[in-house]
């Protein structure tokens, strides 16, 4: 069965990661449904050692419907988890959640400027980091926190990326074909020329590759 997050993807698309938050995001992310349940079951032991009574029969009530409501809210949190998906494709990446009711956002990889990964000693321990995801304005677009293996899907996102802006250098990608009438204003070729001179310093293209892409830049002006 095709989860929710594969009937969005576009023709073409194909997904180069797949996976979600650390598995121990629900249980920090669940302190107080924790803090209920220790609470019921400290309760519910309490009630062992009192007199027979209506008080001991209201605390014992009491402590077994913290402890009904705790295992309630922590099966919801565990199934929200698990209904994560946090994808890179060639093209975007996409973040999907919710159990009925679901919430996607995605980032297009040609907007994306950079990435800030963000990973405390617990963190490195455990394999986890925060990620915040940048626009070529250095504003953070979106936020994924305690995700699993953060290195990697920073990794991953730059990979497909750097093969995106290879295509649309070289004039193979859609994405680079639909907009070729497109009138760009100064600042945005300026930005795409540096673009390529980096990848042309780095020798990820050629010189006639960048000196042809240059010559339609300008021709946009």
């Amino acid at each position: 069965m095709a989860r929710y997050a594969d009937t969005l993807l576009a023709d073409g698309e194909r997904i180069a990661l797949r996976t979600r938050q650390h598995w121990l995001a629900p249980i920090v992310d669940a302190r107080g449904p924790w803090a209920i349940f220790v609470v019921s079951v400290v309760v519910l032991v309490l009630t062992f050692g009192m007199t027979q009574g209506t008080f001991r029969d209201i605390v014992g009530w009491v402590g077994l419907a913290g402890l009904v409501v705790s295992i309630a809210l922590l099966g919801h949190r565990y199934w929200a988890w698990l209904a994560q998906d946090y994808i890179v494709t060639n093209r975007r990446v996409l973040k999907v959640e919710g159990i009925i009711n679901k919430r996607s956002a995605d980032s297009s990889l040609e907007k994306i400027n950079d990435a800030v990964l963000d990973q405390n000693i617990f963190g490195r321990i455990f394999g986890y980091g925060d990620l915040d995801i940048l626009t070529a304005a250095d504003t953070a677009i979106d936020r994924y926190r305690m995700l699993k293996d953060a290195p990697g899907f920073k990794k991953a996102m730059l990979d497909e990326k750097h093969r995106l802006d290879l295509e649309m250098v070289r004039g193979t990608s859609p994405a680079m074909r639909a907009p070729t009438s497109r009138t760009m204003a100064p600042d945005e070729v300026t930005k795409a020329l540096g673009d390529l001179a980096d990848l042309r310093d780095r020798g990820a293209i050629s010189a006639d590759d960048y000196e042809a892409k240059k010559a339609d830049l300008l021709g946009r002006l």
